[in-house]
């Protein structure tokens, strides 16, 4: 079992929603960033959302902004990406990311350059027409 597990990917038709969560293992104290991230066939990985653990500030990348909505739960052990308004161009593996500490991958999020130590296994979404 990974330290961080994904789970609730699916196929949806264009305009359904799904809610995706990634399970934080209890070998991981605690976080200081957990991030989503996506991936489609043929292109670069792309930063979906991230969330500070200490005080819930949020980030989201243009594409899902005023879709997509990233939570924790209150023990800070689950995170969740609702998906709302799916769109064809969501199809993806979705994986979910964190670090412990104030890495660049947390302090620079625009930096496709920056590392998380933690990464899932990934779940797929695909979305039809």
């Amino acid at each position: 079992q990974g330290q961080l597990v994904e789970s609730g990917g699916d196929s949806v038709q264009a305009g359904g929603s799904l809610r995706l969560s990634c399970a934080v293992s209890e070998s991981i104290p605690s976080t200081y960033c957990m991030v989503w991230f996506r991936q489609a066939p043929g292109k670069e990985r792309e930063r979906v959302a991230t969330i500070y653990t200490v005080g819930s500030r949020t980030l989201y990348a243009d594409a899902v902004k005023g879709r997509f909505r990233i939570s924790q739960d209150d023990s800070k052990k689950t995170l969740y990406l609702q998906m709302n308004s799916l769109k064809l161009e969501d199809t993806a593996m979705y994986y979910c990311a964190a670090d412990q500490f104030a890495v660049d991958g947390c302090t620079r999020p625009r930096d496709p350059k920056g590392k998380l130590t933690y990464w899932g296994q990934g779940t797929q979404v695909t979305v039809s027409s």
